[in-house]
């Protein structure tokens, strides 16, 4: 019989971290957006800490279980993205940049307050504060991982935005078509290729390859900071 009191709690210290990362990375979009000059977000209720507001059904809470119970090296997820009417910007092509990196960079926030209060958690006893441990610990982690995942330049992801963004205008233009097909690159490098390798008895991961040493310099680079 399973141990439902372990399930419970192995559950709420990913659960906490993951909900809190994806509802402050979208409510940060929106923010900015809304400073910027477009007040989509805002009027849709998107501008807000209330997780209700961002949780998608499959990203926010099946494909991080999925993941989870797969042992996959790193858990991430989504939200409903945040709407933003780019051409309502103050200036579209650089305020798209600021709305890309609002996101991530508050991820790197949210990293960093975590690895502060472990420092502060650092031998420390008790049911509570190993559950609050275990909890800053994975929004370490979970952040870490969010930030540098959405740093990757493939349109619709946040680094695909800063490319658009700071490319000459020609070319941003080239590169944003590439959005219409970024969701199925994105399947692909996730599921598609690693499934195939697996088949042919290989070991092909390529987002694996792409964020571990990333993520492990970030996480790295936070927790020097942090505990400096």
């Amino acid at each position: 019989m399973p141990d439902l009191a372990a399930i419970g709690q192995a559950l709420s210290v990913w659960a906490i971290p993951v909900v809190t990362a994806i509802t402050f990375h979208e409510a940060a979009h929106g923010f900015v957006a809304d400073r910027l000059g477009d007040d989509t977000a805002r009027r849709q209720g998107r501008v807000t800490l209330n997780p209700i507001r961002h949780v998608d059904p499959f990203g926010t809470v099946l494909l991080p279980l999925l993941l989870l119970f797969a042992g996959s090296p790193f858990l991430f997820g989504y939200a409903k993205p945040v709407p933003v009417a780019f051409h309502r910007l103050n200036d579209p092509k650089r305020d798209m940049v600021w709305v890309a990196l609002a996101g991530p960079a508050v991820n790197i926030a949210i990293a960093w307050a975590s690895a502060l209060v472990l420092h502060l958690l650092a031998g420390s006893e008790g049911t509570l504060n190993l559950w609050l441990w275990d909890n800053f610990e994975n929004a370490l982690l979970i952040n870490v991982v969010l930030a540098c995942f959405n740093m990757i330049p493939i349109p619709p992801l946040d680094g695909g935005r800063v490319l658009t963004g700071i490319l000459p205008i020609p070319l941003a233009r080239r590169f944003a078509r590439v959005e219409r097909h970024g969701f199925l690159i994105l399947i692909g490098v996730i599921f598609l290729v690693p499934l195939l390798g697996r088949a042919l008895g290989r070991v092909w991961e390529p987002l694996v390859m792409v964020l571990r040493p990333l993520v492990n310099a970030v996480h790295g680079l936070v927790v020097t900071l942090a505990f400096w």
